[in-house]
């Protein structure tokens, strides 16, 4: 078997404690790279780094805290090496009516997935600048079609679609590849709380079939890697995911009129209330006092 072009370097992955960002993790660990984890849990983290095959450490760390993440990019530089690979993956989503919701929350979701992607960019670019290395934004469909009980989130996947096309012109005459990650439903704890809430559940089961389809993470992680491996400046999961940038303008009149029949049905067997933050990494964010600055 070949040896990976990731064999020997560095790789920082945030949102690594559970999911998309464990598998990411380990699969580099695989192919050989010193791998960073990041994240809020410690001890979710330190269960993942004890799993992986070669060498790794943690990190426990809010990366909408702008400071903490300078200190530990340097900290990390100085374990391992700067950086060749850096993954952007935290992100936290909450659903429900976006009159209703609570502000903090909604805000906390553009905060972690936007402002986070944007610090972790920031803190890291310095060592990609000498590397020459390769960042990976964790977009979704979201930031293609928005739907409707999601507006943070959708909001900020659009926005790290954005910032990702933004800094890749900014960078690429230093050669560091920056690509996009586009994802539909990942079997996550997030996904699963999703379907605990009868609205979201009714929502994606109105999707077209191929679209309400849940893919298993260790799939979804693996063509991940494999396009950090060739510095893709996107990739899609799964691959038909393509198609849709071709009819994206076509989707918010679909979706508002799907929504304009379904809603009031749904509203009538079950009323809708804001969710909270989704999953265990929500509810752990929620659970930890957020940065005040230095």
């Amino acid at each position: 078997m070949p040896v990976s072009p990731l064999y020997g370097r560095t790789a920082v992955v945030t949102g690594a404690a559970r999911g998309l960002g464990a598998a990411i993790a380990r699969l580099l660990s695989e192919r050989g790279a010193r791998v960073a984890l990041l994240g809020r849990e410690k001890e979710t983290l330190a269960r993942v780094r004890v799993r992986l095959p070669g060498e790794a450490s943690c990190w426990e760390v809010d990366v909408t805290d702008d400071a903490r993440m300078a200190r530990v990019a340097a900290e990390v530089a100085e374990r391992f090496g700067p950086p060749s690979v850096v993954v952007a993956n935290a992100g936290i989503a909450e659903g429900g009516p976006f009159a209703e919701s609570d502000p903090a929350v909604w805000r906390r979701v553009i905060e972690v997935n936007l402002i986070g992607s944007a610090a972790t960019a920031r803190a890291h670019l310095p060592a990609l600048y000498e590397t020459r290395g390769y960042f990976l934004q964790v977009a979704s469909l979201a930031s293609i079609g928005a739907a409707p009980m999601m507006s943070a989130y959708c909001a900020s996947k659009a926005g790290v679609e954005s910032f990702a096309h933004a800094l890749r012109a900014e960078v690429a005459h230093r050669r560091v590849g920056v690509g996009i990650a586009y994802i539909n439903w990942t079997d996550t704890d997030m996904i699963r709380d999703v379907d605990a809430h009868a609205v979201l559940r009714e929502l994606r089961g109105h999707m077209p079939r191929p679209a309400r389809k849940v893919y298993p993470v260790a799939h979804v992680a693996g063509r991940l890697v494999t396009a950090i491996e060739r510095r893709r400046a996107a990739v899609y999961v799964p691959s038909w995911l393509r198609a849709t940038q071709l009819v994206r303008a076509a989707m918010p009149p679909v979706v508002t009129a799907l929504s304009r029949r379904e809603l009031p049905r749904l509203a009538a067997r079950q009323p809708f209330e804001p969710t909270g933050l989704l999953g265990p990494g929500g509810r752990a964010d929620s659970a930890h006092p957020r940065p005040t600055g230095d």
